[in-house]
């Protein structure tokens, strides 16, 4: 709690003296999720002018959740780890021209997504000689890679690679990432019916697959 007020008072001192943001009324009591969005602004402010520490922190705060997403999308962990990495590089490069609408999370938890899309599409198109991103699989994992997260069982695991592609993409970023449906929706071009139905419709597949496994 004290390091959380004291980045309170420096984002007021920073922001209110300059002007860039408006103080708020004293009475209003600000709750966690505040409190990480104020960290947020700070942390982006400070790192657009080239302040290692906030990179630093930005790393720390986000590495494993960037992980958790990268492994369910491709099942790798190898290349999940080479994927938030090379995310992570690119981000730092970015600093001077970087735009974020939304938040920092969502931001770098699409550039993860973004990053495994074309990792996948150039793996097809060596295999095959085509660029075709809606029939892609992942490839089935080797022994100790198999692990989404540490709640998640090998055999769910197993089960989702399975799936097609969009609807592994949307149970990981939903469930794995904590995306709603409308984030989800936009990251991939399409309703917020139509991601509600690829989620649906891949619980169904991994309930079926699972129970068969039990038998």
């Amino acid at each position: 709690m004290a390091q959380l007020s004291s980045t309170i008072d420096f984002f007021q001192n920073t922001y209110v003296s300059s002007g860039v943001y408006r103080k708020p009324r004293t009475d209003v009591r600000l709750n966690s999720k505040v409190y990480k969005m104020l960290e947020d602004k700070i942390l982006i402010w400070k790192f657009k002018r080239g302040n290692k520490d906030a990179v630093r922190r930005i790393y720390e705060k986000y590495l494993d959740y960037l992980l958790t997403l990268a492994m369910g999308l491709m099942n790798d962990f190898n290349s999940a780890e080479d994927i938030v990495h090379d995310v992570f590089i690119s981000f730092v490069k970015s600093a001077e021209r970087i735009k974020i609408d939304g938040n920092l999370k969502g931001y770098l938890g699409r550039s993860v997504v973004n990053r495994v899309r074309d990792h996948m599409r150039k793996q097809r198109k060596e295999r095959t000689g085509t660029d075709d991103f809606d029939s892609l699989q992942s490839p089935m994992p080797g022994p100790g890679e198999m692990l989404i997260c540490r709640e998640q069982s090998l055999g769910m695991s197993m089960a989702l690679v399975t799936l097609p592609e969009d609807q592994r993409e949307v149970i990981v970023l939903h469930l794995n990432g904590g995306m709603t449906f409308k984030e989800i929706a936009g990251l991939q071009n399409v309703s917020v019916n139509t991601v509600q139905g690829r989620y649906r419709y891949g619980i169904d597949k991994l309930r079926s697959g699972l129970k068969g496994e039990t038998k």
